[in-house]
């Protein structure tokens, strides 16, 4: 029988019954990891050329992150506050890049305003990687 909080379980606990995936944790999972694969393709390129980091790509990173950010909301362990600041971090990092990229001069983003816009995301994108690793060891770590 699987711990009760891992990702197979067995409903009742009765043994000989067929496994079932917790969904609520392949959410959890699916979210986390999107949210540092978003912010890793818009990270990725040229710092200081805009046409290497898009409007809409930095969009999706900031939504998901959010998202990713309210699921962690309901864990109540250590572990879950863990998760938590990681994701706060990331979310606030993603906000003010998003304040640089707001209040720059209309026109095409020049190499500084990209550089600062593209620097924030990377602590964003470090965070989410935290995040990352923290839910692969906590999988690794449960009981079978």
């Amino acid at each position: 029988m699987a711990a009760p909080g891992s990702l197979w379980h067995n409903g009742g606990g009765e043994t000989g019954k067929r496994k079932n995936m917790n969904l609520e944790k392949v959410i959890f999972g699916f979210f986390i990891v999107l949210a540092a694969t978003l912010n890793f393709g818009f990270v990725y390129g040229d710092p200081a050329d805009p046409e290497h980091h898009h409007l809409w790509e930095f969009f999706a990173a900031f939504v998901v992150n959010v998202i990713a950010t309210a699921l962690k909301f309901g864990d109540r362990t250590q572990i879950g506050a863990v998760h938590l600041a990681t994701s706060l971090v990331a979310v606030l990092q993603l906000a003010a890049a998003a304040l640089v990229w707001f209040f720059a001069p209309p026109g095409p983003l020049d190499a500084g305003t990209t550089v600062s816009i593209v620097s924030l995301s990377a602590g964003a994108a470090l965070a989410n990687v935290v995040s990352v690793v923290i839910l692969i060891v906590e999988t690794i770590s449960m009981r079978r």
